[in-house]
C-alpha cells in the first residue's frame, strides 16, 4: 500500500515539493555558512519525494545550535516551504482520493519549519540504536 501511495504522491505533489527543496538547498549552499542548511534541505527534499514508509524522530543529541539554526532556517527558507505544503495539502484535500495525501502534506509542515535536530528513519525501524539506550 505504501508503494501505491508513494507513486500517487510522486505524481501529484512529491516531485514539485522535492524540486522546491532542491532549489532552496542550492540557494542556501551558495555561502559557506548556509551549507548545513542546504544539506538539511536536500535531506528533507528526498523525504518529500517518497514520504510513505519513513517517519521523522527527534534527535536526542541535538543541542542549542539546532535551536539557533532552526530560527535561521525559519527566516531563510522554512516559511515558504511550509507555505507550499499548506497550499498543496489543501488542494489535495479537495478530492476524496487526495485526502490521505493532503494529510501527509500537512504532517510535513513541522519538519519543513524546524528541520534541524530531526532525523528521518524508516517506519519499520523508528528507533535507532542511539534511542535504545534509554
Amino acid at each position: 500500500m505504501r508503494t501505491i501511495l508513494n507513486i500517487i504522491w510522486l505524481v501529484l505533489c512529491g516531485l514539485w515539493m522535492c524540486l522546491s527543496y532542491l532549489v532552496a538547498g542550492a540557494l542556501l549552499c551558495i555561502t559557506i555558512i548556509g551549507i548545513p542548511f542546504g544539506l538539511a534541505a536536500f535531506r528533507i527534499g528526498v523525504y518529500a519525494l517518497w514520504p510513505f514508509g519513513q517517519t521523522v524522530v527527534d534527535r536526542r543529541d541535538a543541542g542549542a545550535a539546532s535551536c539557533v539554526g532552526n530560527v535561521l532556517w525559519l527566516l531563510l527558507a522554512g516559511w515558504w516551504l511550509a507555505l507550499g505544503h499548506i497550499v498543496t495539502g489543501i488542494a489535495l484535500c479537495v478530492t476524496i482520493i487526495g485526502i490521505p495525501l493532503g494529510v501527509a502534506n500537512i504532517k510535513l509542515i513541522p519538519v519543513s519549519l524546524l528541520p534541524l535536530g530531526k532525523e528521518i528513519v524508516p517506519t519499520d525501524r523508528p528507533f535507532t540504536d542511539q534511542y535504545a539506550r534509554w
